[in-house]
């Protein structure tokens, strides 16, 4: 059983998609809403169509003006004159012009492209139809709409069965067999539906429990042993539904602007979104994130939980890469890209996508995408079949997507380039959905407690990799129809969900939508690993690490060693009504997913192992100073050691002293990391000047370059 999905449909074909399966004071604000209401009309939005002009036409559109404010002129005559027979139409650049990633963002070619927007009597294949047919525009596409639908409800983790401990630890993980799964008896009752008059011998206790089998878990124990439980400045963008930013068991993971109002009109950093201090809601075009309307599930803050609820804190569950009270993990971005029952579409989420990317995250946390090609039709409707097919149908998601892949992170980080992580989908079809399929993505499909493939997830070509997403039809297909009260929270993920969803704050989901985050935070986990020990890897790198790290699952079908797993048959959506027109059959084999399943489940202790003989070693980064201001360094952020010492070869082009020394600059200085002491660096004058930087670790050289433009947007 599916708990959510979402609709995104094209001009061109009924294509499917899925999301699979403020503090108390006021941060979840409800007015102002300015979406479009969900409506299944039409697949794309009406008066509106994305367009890129062609590279040539660059600085027409610059004279224009364009990139400042939407306009009814392109300054493209024949764009133009082509336009001027389009009722009402007027041209808005998708991305806003924003000063420290526009050079990037202009070699990616994004300043290009635009919307389009025109009288709603208009035809909008009729207008693609004519731009297309022009030089000047490169790609012409209607805007895709996204709408979610729902096929189930978050089972609730009662208030009676909730509980807090005293001694910091987590009284909930217990029921998190995807974290530690210790077998047997341990998973044998629903704590949901326990409130203390079912006995011990409850019918199908046994029959449940024999599904779970000990060590069929994500190795994370051993893995935060040895690498903690996560890095503040690993970044993990949730596009989805508004993050509970006033979850108990979120709030402290949550990342925020330094320097931004919450809510606020004033863009004070000037990255083109006022008000973003914990993100921004791309459908309501607004910094104020909500989570708590009455058609929301729950499901952005459910996935975060998986990645991010803080350990040890005596509440709730654990989670991946949360952290601790006194050691903060890794930080989630709310790219709210969904909202109630509002339609969302492709410049919402494209604008999301190039946000992330440009304010730090490493890591797209998407569950959602669209049907895969090969799912049932008749359930389904029909989706992309090849990477070309997606690319036309969806040219600016392409686009945005590899913006992030390619320009998240940084050459003196932990990773350079971004992961994108989606869910698989959950059609039960024999390839995964785009854009999760697309080569340079990660697709996660779904596994239950004995790591058989959950009776939804779709599987074979695009799937890469595979995770816990529970299976609550898999642990309760012996029950009858009139136990379905009784059916399977034990087969499902628990982690956090809003208290109008479930009034303890947490509940449980199934889906390749929960197998998703439990990559995205196992990365989060490595790569806040290799932060700690200084380790630099390529985005490319770090993909066939987790590959590399998986478990159980054999590429070989000849081999019997894991004689467990993929053996015997699987009921899948045993619930559905039989009909000729299902061309799937609902009783599969499981040696049908040999092979099939991407590179096996992932393992987080396998990752860290792997971590620690790959990858180079971080180096002190080149430092680029604007002329008469001063820029802080961290050393500690690159190299091992307490203490550090920074000469400069020429003092004329610029100083070192340590932060808030006021005055105390000099041609060398040296700082205790353990008393907190940083460097600063003042530019003086326009040139540059080599230095060299001495740690325990031995001497680095470095180049520091002062000019009268911008300091560098990426230290």
């Amino acid at each position: 059983m599916k708990f959510l999905n979402i609709f995104l449909a094209v001009a061109t074909a009924s294509v499917l998609s899925f999301l699979a399966s403020c503090t108390k004071e006021n941060l979840s604000g409800g007015a102002g809403e300015t979406g479009k209401p969900d409506s299944t009309e039409k697949p794309y939005l009406p008066g509106e169509v994305i367009i890129k002009f062609d590279e040539s036409l660059s600085d027409l559109l610059d004279e224009s003006g364009l990139s400042k404010a939407p306009a009814t002129r392109s300054g493209v005559s024949t764009v133009d004159e082509l336009l001027e027979a389009i009722d009402g139409y007027q041209l808005e650049r998708v991305f806003p012009e924003v000063k420290a990633t526009e050079t990037r963002s202009r070699e990616a070619g994004l300043h290009l492209w635009y919307v389009v927007h025109f009288s709603e009597d208009e035809d909008v294949k009729d207008v693609v139809k004519k731009l297309s047919a022009l030089g000047e525009v490169q790609s012409a596409a209607p805007v895709l709409t996204i709408r979610k639908a729902y096929s189930g409800k978050v089972i609730p983790f009662t208030s009676k069965a909730f509980a807090t401990k005293t001694d910091g630890t987590d009284p909930e993980r217990k029921w998190q067999w995807s974290l530690e799964n210790n077998g047997g008896t341990d998973y044998r009752i629903n704590p949901a539906f326990e409130v203390g008059s079912r006995p011990d011998d409850y019918p199908h206790d046994k029959e449940a429990s024999a599904k779970f089998m000990k060590g069929y878990d994500i190795g994370l124990k051993a893995a935060q042993k040895k690498a903690g439980k996560g890095d503040p400045s690993i970044i993990v963008a949730v596009l989805d539904e508004g993050v509970d930013l006033s979850h108990p068991d979120l709030r402290n993971s949550i990342w925020t602007n330094e320097g931004e109002i919450y809510g606020s009109l004033d863009d004070n950093d000037g990255n083109g979104y006022p008000g973003d201090l914990h993100g921004y809601d791309f459908l309501n075009d607004r910094g104020v994130i909500t989570w708590d309307k009455v058609n929301d599930s729950g499901h952005g803050t459910h996935v975060s939980g998986v990645i991010a609820a803080q350990n040890d804190n005596g509440i709730g569950i654990s989670s991946i890469a949360g952290g601790t009270p006194s050691e903060p993990g890794v930080r989630l971005m709310s790219c709210q890209i969904f909202s109630g029952n509002l339609s969302s579409d492709m410049v919402t989420l494209a604008r999301a996508i190039k946000y992330a990317t440009d304010n730090g995250a490493v890591i797209l946390q998407c569950s959602f995408g669209y049907t895969s090609g090969d799912a049932n039709p008749y359930e389904y409707g029909t989706g992309f079949r090849t990477e070309e097919e997606w690319e036309a149908g969806s040219p600016l998601e392409k686009a945005t997507l590899d913006y992030f892949l390619e320009n998240a992170g940084s050459e003196n980080g932990p990773i350079k380039g971004g992961l994108a992580i989606y869910a698989s989908g959950n059609e039960y079809a024999p390839s995964a959905g785009f854009p999760g399929a697309y080569e340079k993505c990660i697709s996660v499909a779904a596994v239950a407690g004995d790591f058989t493939p959950s009776t939804f997830t779709n599987y074979g070509p695009g799937t890469n990799i595979s995770a816990p997403g529970g299976d609550q039809d898999y642990y309760y297909d012996f029950l009858e129809a009139d136990e379905d009260a009784q059916r399977g929270a034990v087969g499902c993920i628990l982690s956090t969900v809003p208290d109008h969803v479930s009034a303890s704050g947490y509940g449980y989901m199934e889906g390749t939508s929960m197998a998703c985050p439990h990559v995205s935070g196992v990365a989060a986990l490595g790569l806040s690993y290799a932060a700690k020990i200084h380790k630099h890897f390529t985005a490319e790198e770090f993909k066939e690490l987790l590959y590399e790290s998986c478990q159980f699952l054999t590429d070989d079908p000849e081999d019997e060693s894991n004689s467990t797993i993929l053996k015997g048959n699987k009921f899948y959506y045993k619930w559905q009504v039989d009909a000729s027109e299902l061309i799937h059959a609902r009783l599969l084999p499981l040696t049908s997913y040999r092979t099939k399943m991407g590179a096996g489940v992932i393992n987080a202790a396998n990752l860290i192992s792997l971590i620690d003989n790959s990858g180079t070693d971080m180096v002190f980064p080149n430092l680029y100073i604007r002329t008469g201001s001063k820029l802080t360094a961290d050393p500690s952020v690159y190299l091992d050691g307490s203490t550090f010492t920074v000469t400069i070869s020429d003092p004329s082009v610029a100083l070192v002293g340590k932060a808030g020394a006021e005055g105390d600059f000099a041609a060398s200085a040296s700082i205790d990391l353990s008393a907190g002491e940083v460097f600063t660096f003042s530019g003086l004058k326009s040139g540059y000047t080599t230095a060299e930087i001495t740690s325990s670790e031995g001497t680095q050289n470095f180049i520091i370059t002062v000019n009268t433009g911008s300091s560098s947007d990426w230290l």
